[in-house]
């Protein structure tokens, strides 16, 4: 069991440093590559680890959320929020560990591979080891690339490149959020808002669970507060913190302690020994 608290007790602060330059180090460019290579091969070098932690999470929490009967035919699907390639999709659904997926992307054997290789090799590896209690995915993130390959290889049901911090849901996503019973997320507190939430959960028919790892170093207190107008009940899991990455250098570190002191943080252990912390948070209808 974990240690959880109601957000607005355990929260400390809600105004912080804003990622930007001089701040977090961006990594745009490893998400528009029509496969997933040149991602894992940048990455592995800093450890980066978060979605590792939040498998066995998403996991327990998608099996809660299909387990409610909400009155609707069909499982609920699960909307991972900025996808990328669709790494938590294949830790949920399948068999296979990220230092698996770490392996397989980084090894020199497919260093040379075509792309259309290693799609219909993926999509092949992944259908051997899909768990029986694999539920639907969604993908949402600006990438059409890395959403494209997610998607050819099978490891979302349905993807989008919707933009919701700048215009409403297409056509499209507005259709999948009607079968949206949980919306899951890792890394991406840093680059979306309060906005994207709310355009989701406003075109929401089901009950609707979020399960965040947000970085230390940003408010997720304006996203909370968009949950809770929309009837959802948020606790932080205070336990513990989540490492999520080693810092690309200096600059990051001391960009991160300055973060997580201003919203009322405390840096000891986690940012100050050179890596990025994420908290959970858990956002289920409020039942009380």
């Amino acid at each position: 069991m974990f240690c959880e608290e109601e957000y607005g007790m355990a929260r400390s602060g809600s105004r912080g440093i804003e990622d930007g330059a001089g701040g977090k180090t961006r990594f745009d460019d490893i998400y528009d590559r029509p496969d997933p290579r040149v991602y894992f091969s940048r990455l592995a070098p800093l450890e980066y680890e978060i979605p590792h932690h939040a498998q066995p999470v998403f996991r327990r929490v998608a099996a809660e959320r299909a387990a409610l009967d909400d009155g609707r035919p069909h499982r609920p699907a699960v909307l991972d929020v900025c996808c990328s390639y669709g790494i938590n999709a294949a830790l949920l659904n399948h068999d296979i560990t990220l230092a698996e997926m770490y392996e397989r992307y980084t090894s020199p054997a497919r260093q040379t591979m075509p792309t259309a290789e290693l799609a219909a090799r993926d999509k092949e590896f992944y259908a051997e080891r899909r768990r029986p209690d694999a539920v639907p995915v969604f993908g949402l993130d600006v990438s059409a690339p890395a959403v494209h390959y997610a998607l050819e290889v099978g490891l979302l049901d349905a993807a989008f490149t919707d933009d919701l911090e700048q215009g409403s849901p297409s056509t499209g996503l507005s259709r999948a959020l009607a079968e949206v019973g949980l919306i899951t997320l890792t890394g991406g507190g840093s680059y979306i808002t309060a906005r994207t939430f709310a355009a989701l959960l406003d075109g929401a028919r089901r009950p609707v669970w979020v399960s965040a790892f947000v970085l230390r170093t940003v408010s997720y207190h304006p996203i909370v507060q968009t949950l809770t107008a929309h009837g959802l009940r948020t606790t932080v899991e205070v336990s513990r913190t989540y490492p999520q990455r080693l810092f690309t250098d200096e600059r990051e570190r001391q960009f991160a302690i300055a973060a997580v002191r201003a919203l009322g943080g405390d840096p000891t252990g986690c940012e100050e020994n050179g890596r990025f912390h994420s908290l959970h948070y858990e956002s289920r209808p409020d039942t009380r």
